[in-house]
């Protein structure tokens, strides 16, 4: 909550959180797939590379992150990925988002 604590209303939050994940996530990093998808190609257990954050825009109602796939970069929904042997400040941020998914917050 201490992410969201100024927000008024779901633009702001998201954009707490958007910018909270920017500052403490490290790009490049490895993760794999945890589920499917509808919104998104990747496949439980797929590998990727986490290359950075889309622009804010993508961002205003669920956090997503950039990864190389095949032979182009594409986000797909951070909650979708598990991060594979980062740093610790860039596991705790995506620990975080995931617990605000999984209380079923919205923004």
């Amino acid at each position: 909550m201490e992410i969201i604590v100024d927000a008024y209303g779901p633009g702001e939050q998201a954009l707490g959180w958007y910018y909270y994940l920017e500052d403490k996530l490290t790009f490049p990093f490895q993760a794999q797939c945890i589920k499917e998808r509808r919104i998104s190609p990747l496949r439980v257990g797929e590998t990727v590379e986490v290359v950075g954050m889309p622009p804010e825009d993508d961002c205003m109602h669920e956090m997503f992150v950039e990864v190389h796939w095949l032979d182009r970069t594409l986000g797909v929904p951070l909650s979708q990925l598990k991060a594979l042997e980062v740093a610790d400040e860039t596991q705790e941020a995506i620990e975080d988002w995931n617990y605000w998914v999984a209380r079923r917050y919205q923004l």
